[in-house]
């Protein structure tokens, strides 16, 4: 479990082919003699496995099925990532309750920027939006964040200069892939609320 907090952008160091997935390799000198084999972290919101560590390197392996299901898959040498490890018992949560689950990915469809602040849409699967809400929350590339406007194919989030510059958010540009994790209690109520009315078809019919 995560809270959507970002700890640090780090760079990934190495993409090294393990068919049928990869090794993923970031370099954080920040994690030195912090993190164990073993240990789960959040890559761009996707939770991953630490495999090895080596000095400020961190080994995780990405299979398939994440690669072609994230942005995860999209990673080169020396692009940029959001980390987080795992959430503490006794930790504050500062921002919601975050699984590492990718519910999918969306796309940057407009950026308005104003000074040192901005306002981005995504455009995502309707799916999604279903389970979001106006002041609700989003993790976007494992980033919490409010929810401002909700549509059937589309979602604004307003970023604080803090967010833009410490996250892989700063540098988006129109078109690119995020991760999108949708608050895990939505789910819930979405299946809830399926289960109501099918339990109310069957007794009417």
């Amino acid at each position: 479990m995560f809270t959507g907090i970002v700890e640090f952008r780090a760079e990934v160091a190495e993409l090294r082919p393990e068919p049928p997935g990869v090794r993923l390799v970031v370099r954080v000198p920040a994690y030195r003699g912090e993190v164990k084999i073993g240990d789960s972290i959040a890559i761009n919101g996707c939770c991953l496995t630490v495999v090895r560590t080596e000095g400020d390197l961190i080994g995780f392996d990405a299979g398939e099925e994440t690669l072609s299901r994230t942005n995860l898959g999209r990673l080169q040498p020396g692009s940029l990532v959001n980390l987080e490890r795992s959430l503490r018992v006794g930790d504050r949560l500062g921002g919601h309750f975050v699984t590492g689950h990718i519910d999918g990915v969306g796309h940057l469809d407009r950026r308005a920027d104003d000074a040192d602040w901005s306002t981005f849409w995504f455009r995502v699967p309707s799916a999604l939006t279903r389970q979001m809400a106006s002041k609700g929350s989003v993790a976007v590339d494992g980033v919490s964040l409010t929810l401002v406007d909700v549509e059937a194919e589309r979602f604004s989030i307003a970023l604080i200069p803090h967010t833009l510059a410490v996250t892989t958010l700063g540098p988006l540009q129109v078109g690119d892939p995020v991760n999108l994790e949708t608050d895990v209690l939505a789910k819930y109520v979405q299946q809830q609320l399926a289960g109501d009315r099918e339990a109310g078809s069957a007794f009417l019919s």
